[in-house]
This record gives C-alpha cells, structure tokens and sequence, in this order.
C-alpha cells in the first residue's frame, strides 16, 4: 500500500485489481472491499461486475494501482494499456519491445464516481513530445505511485512512480513524477532499477523513515520475488544504496506455477504487513505475512482458514480507509432499485431507493431524461460504484479492441422509469 486515505479513524481497505479470464473481457477494473476492517476477506464491489474498462489504446487495463494525494484529497487508479485476451494477438515479444507506453489512468474525490479515463504517456513531456532523457523503451507495464510530501520543495508534494519497461535487452524499473497524473505535470526522472537482468513488477512500502522494496527477478540470479531496504530520503534515485534482506518470497504458494506481481500493505491497528503474491496464470493472489519487517526473514505464508478472496484475483493494489470511506463505499453499492417503476407521478422524484449487494436499501439521485408524448420517462440512478463508465461499444455496435468511434457507457448503472401526471 503506497498511500491511504487521510483523516478520520482508520477502518478498512479497498483493493483494486483484474481478474484472470482467458475466455472473456475481465482486464478491467474491479474494486473489492474488506470485510469490516478485517484485511484478510474480501467482498467484491458492484456484485462482482467491473467497475470501470478502457476504451481508448488496447482496451485493456492490467495491473491496476490505486493512489492518493493528500494535499488535494485525490484518489487515483492507474493502470497499464494492454489485452492480452481478445485484443492484440502480437504477442509478449511485441507488447514488451514496442508497445504503448501510455498510463491509463482515472480520477475521483471519494472512491465512488469516477471521471471519465484519461492516458498519459510516460515517454513524452509536458508539452507531448518526446522527454529528454528517456531511453528507448518498450511497453510502460506494472506502474505504481508514491507520494512524497516536500518532492518539488516544503509543502509541495508530488508522486514518484515507478513502472517497468525494456530497454535494451532487459527489463528495468523506470521513474518519474506527477502532482496529478496529467501530461502538463509529468516529468521523466530516470532509471530507478537495473541489476543488468530482467527485474520487473516493484511494489514500495514506507515505514519508520525506511524505504521497503519488493521485486521480480527473472534473471540469472534466480532470486524470484525479493524484498531489498533502504534508509535513503531520495530511494527512488538510481544511486540509492539498498540492502537485500529476503530472496524467492512466496515461492511455496508456486507448485509448478510462477509468482510475481507483489503489493505490499500494513493493517491499520497493529504492527503487521501484508504481502499479496500472485500466482500466475490463473490462480491470482496468496498473502504472506510479517510482523517485523527487518525480521529475519520477515515474509512468511499466511496460515488462516478464514482468508477469502475471488479466484484469479491478479495484480492490483491496496489502499487503506477511514471508517467513513468504508461505510460510504458499502452504501453506494447498489444492486437494483426498491421499485424500478415509480408509476404515475406529479413530479419526478429526485431520489430512489434501491437495495444494496451488502443487504439494506439506500436513496440516490436519479438523472431523469426527456418524457416522450405519453409522459414516460426514464431515469438512471447516480452516485452508486455501478453508474461508472464499465462498458464500450463502437462503431455498428462492434464490441472488437479495435472498433472505430468507441463510446463509453455504463452496463451496470441502474435505471427506473416513471409516468408524469397530465395536468
């Protein structure tokens, strides 16, 4: 977890992640939240339906993030533009060389509504051409984001992010900077890691002034997943001295699988740390725990019969909650209106009641559109996780990645009807 909500009691967590489906469209957003403040069982949002998707570059979005700035009380998901399923069949040796290095990314003020996505391309400057500095890479894959209060000086923070990308004839962890995840603000910074072998997928925990580092090694060096430490207040800088401290974290979750993909968080109310590894292809994500993270070594499977989370959970991230957050995110998880026709009326009600996927009913406001001559007409139920953008179709109604004039629009939004009175 490389951010958490600010103010309030902390209580709960919000994952972001795809899911594993070689047979269908699920490289989209999906958002599962804890069970209470429980960081061990998930309850997947929008009953299980994603709760946004791409539709610009490759209509695919893997290894979401989730991000937030506390100077502008932000919430940010990125994540990586490629499909693998049903879009592009170029291949991993054409995506990794010479495919987009475009960030998808999407914005919201409390975790609910979400704007409608934006790219930004991490190998341009502000201006969109070409950043000075950067080399020549492949497919911007695997981002995540932490924000450094005072980056651009006291009481200007900014986020370093970090991502993977081949250049040359291996892969290496790249960084730059944003305040807002917009092409105007970005900066290129450099090379964040290169062991002159395949190192992909990093995840960064802060604590205690220590910088924590887990990555992928699919090198020589056969060190798997592994976790390096640094006390360093400029970590992301390629001169930064680490210390490795654990090496193949997670491989007994492997039994002829592989793992990578790690994200690290820490519960709200203890001194204990998550670590989500997933196990490709399809299995997704096992946890591993520690309860001192300078332990020797300090990542161990979890043993708990009650941990619970959707199979072919894959790459994402976590962020920590306020009790407020938590409880606002489960009252806009609509599953359907109370009544979806409200009958005749002599003005149109500015809020429905629906049923919530948690169990209880909650009122939200309702766009109303145009009546037509008898009087009907229908409405769509805002401020609820499903009213979010989670659907495309082009042109002739194509549903195919790359379909010319793709609009945007939401499959699980709920929507009511109802009849004004004549007067």
């Amino acid at each position: 977890m490389t951010g958490s909500a600010a103010g309030g009691e902390p209580y709960g967590y919000l994952m972001v992640h795809f899911l594993e489906d070689p047979d269908g469209y699920a490289e989209r957003i999906y958002l599962d939240l804890s069970d209470g403040n429980d960081p061990e069982r998930w309850i997947p949002l929008n009953g299980g339906e994603p709760v946004l998707a791409s539709h610009l570059g490759t209509t695919g979005v893997r290894d979401p993030h989730l991000a937030f700035n506390p100077e502008t009380g932000t919430y940010f998901i990125l994540g990586t533009d490629l499909r693998v399923f049903g879009g592009d069949d170029a291949g991993w040796e054409a995506w990794s060389h010479g495919y987009s290095t475009r960030m998808n990314v999407w914005e919201s003020r409390d975790l609910i509504t979400w704007s409608p996505q934006r790219q930004l391309d991490v190998a341009l400057d502000a201006t969109g051409e070409p950043a000075p500095g950067v080399p020549d890479m492949g497919m911007m894959w695997a981002a995540e984001a932490t924000f450094v209060p005072d980056f651009h000086g006291e009481g200007e923070g900014a986020f370093v992010v970090y991502w993977t990308s081949t250049v040359g004839d291996h892969q290496v962890i790249l960084w730059g900077s944003t305040t807002d995840f917009t092409q105007a603000t970005w900066r290129f910074g450099g090379v964040m890691l290169d062991h002159g072998e395949d190192t992909i997928d990093a995840t960064v925990l802060r604590h205690g002034g220590r910088t924590y580092r887990v990555t992928k090694s699919n090198g020589a060096s056969a060190r798997g997943l592994f976790m390096e430490v640094t006390d360093a207040t400029r970590w992301w800088e390629s001169d930064t001295s680490w210390t490795q401290v654990q090496t193949r974290i997670g491989e007994e979750y492997a039994a002829g699988h592989g793992v990578e993909v790690p994200t690290m968080f820490r519960a709200h109310d203890q001194d204990r740390w998550y670590l989500y590894v997933d196990v490709i292809p399809s299995i997704g994500y096992r946890p591993l725990v520690a309860t001192d993270l300078d332990g020797a070594p300090p990542w161990a499977a979890l043993e708990s019969s009650r941990f619970s989370l959707r199979a072919a959970t894959k790459h994402g991230g976590v962020l920590g909650l306020t009790r407020a957050l938590h409880e606002s995110l489960r009252a806009a998880d609509a599953a359907a209106a109370v009544v979806a026709d409200v009958g005749e009326v002599a003005a149109l009600p500015e809020r429905v009641e629906a049923r919530l996927h948690g169990g209880g009913t909650a009122f939200f406001p309702v766009e109303w559109g145009v009546p037509d001559a008898a009087g009907v007409v229908e409405g769509v139920l805002t401020g609820s996780i499903g009213a979010n953008l989670n659907a495309w179709v082009g042109a002739a109604g194509s549903t195919a990645w790359d379909a010319a004039d793709k609009v945007a629009f939401s499959a699980t939004a709920i929507r009511v009807r109802a009849r004004i009175a004549a007067g």
